[in-house]
């Protein structure tokens, strides 16, 4: 589970799912009239209201219900993506918005229902509509498909410490043991080359210069002046295979790298940490690292 690839409006979701769990232990109805001649009536009829954990079909229909759907789109969406989870026909993320606005109807007709009602409904009715609003907007709404927690920016490494990751991970320190060509790597003279000298830019004298990372090689239609580089995603992206296929074959999740190998239009072939590579079509947002 990906805790970075939940969003503002998941955000929205979790808020409200809380405020509604607290609004089950507090009053469901308000008190009678006991001013003038009914005060002696008060006096000697106990007239406590019941919470929605003493009305069972309340707490069902509303309130449990619209946390239950809450945690199922926390979940669906904080789980890879690669093999949707399907319940009654339905996405799992949408069996819980569905959830939601069952909730969120079932509180509105429950306290209209009733002639005198507590803070229990009334928080409660607000939570609902929260939680069924948020659920139903965040794929919709740009501001909320934000994420909730932004990626990591990179830190560079002192000199000398650490472990490399690897060539052009972010933050990590490059190694003169690339070789020459790479960025970043100490250029190691030539026979006969006074040291500190630049060598030929023909690639003879020990390769090409900006040579791109074991494993990212660029193919024969990427732009001249295209450098692998890595970048993490705002989102949860899908990924596409290369031969065109309309299913995805990864999810890229915020908080995590990956490389750019080669660039296609507007659209990126990006490797992931598992050697797998695919088209990332929605490029916009992304964080270079």
């Amino acid at each position: 589970m990906n805790i970075r690839s939940l969003t503002r409006g998941d955000g929205v979701v979790i808020g409200a799912a809380v405020l509604l769990f607290i609004a089950s232990f507090l009053a469901l109805t308000g008190g009678p009239d006991c001013s003038g001649a009914l005060a002696k009536y008060c006096e000697a009829q106990d007239y406590s209201s019941i919470n929605a954990w003493q009305s069972l079909n309340t707490l069902m229909s509303v309130y449990l219900a619209g946390v239950i759907g809450a945690a199922i789109i926390i979940v669906s969406r904080a789980l890879p993506q690669q093999q949707p989870r399907k319940v009654a026909g339905l996405d799992l993320a949408q069996f819980g918005v569905a959830l939601t606005v069952f909730a969120a109807w079932t509180a509105l007709w429950t306290i209209i229902s009733i002639p005198s009602a507590g803070a229990g409904l009334i928080i409660g009715l607000i939570a609902a509509l929260i939680l069924a609003g948020g659920s139903v907007a965040t794929p919709l709404v740009p501001a909320l498909k934000v994420a909730l927690v932004g990626a990591p920016k990179p830190q560079a490494a002192p000199y000398g410490a650490g472990p490399n990751p690897g060539y052009g991970y972010p933050g990590a320190q490059q190694q003169a043991s690339h070789g020459y060509g790479y960025p970043g790597g100490q250029q190691q003279p030539q026979p006969g080359q006074p040291y500190g000298q630049q060598p030929p830019a023909d690639g003879t004298a020990g390769g090409q210069a900006g040579a791109a990372p074991a494993g990212a090689t660029p193919a024969a239609g990427a732009p001249a002046d295209f450098a692998p580089f890595w970048f993490a995603v705002p989102v949860a992206r899908p990924l596409y295979g290369e031969d065109g296929s309309p299913a995805p074959i990864a999810e890229l999740a915020p908080g995590t790298w990956y490389l750019a190998v080669e660039q296609r239009g507007q659209a990126l072939i990006a490797q992931t940490q598992d050697g797998r590579r695919g088209v990332l079509q929605d490029t916009t947002g992304i964080q270079r690292g």
